[in-house]
């Protein structure tokens, strides 16, 4: 499932640079997730970045935009074209 910022965001900017998608951009009030590019890292690290930047913990799973593995890949492939996915067997999937 995609990720998303929940508003205990300070808008730092920390997890902005560590997303490889470009899914995560300044909002109004705090920092947003692009849940069309959100793929929680998968295919690319062994776990989702942006999470372990956040110093106040404001990235959470979006309950409302669930994915199977199977559908990040799928998105991950839209996003990289011709790149093969790498660490999907040591993937974390972010609780």
């Amino acid at each position: 499932m995609a990720l998303k910022i929940v508003d205990t965001c300070i808008s730092c900017g920390a997890c902005e640079p560590e997303c490889p998608n470009e899914a995560i951009s300044a909002g109004d009030m705090t920092y947003v997730i692009d849940t069309e590019k959100c793929t929680e890292c998968y295919g690319i690290y062994g776990e989702s970045q942006c999470t372990g930047t956040c110093p106040t913990e404001s990235i959470v799973p979006d309950e409302d935009n669930a994915e199977t593995t199977e559908q990040l890949l799928a998105k991950f492939n839209r996003l990289h074209p011709g790149q093969a996915p790498a660490n999907t067997d040591s993937w974390t999937k972010p609780q």
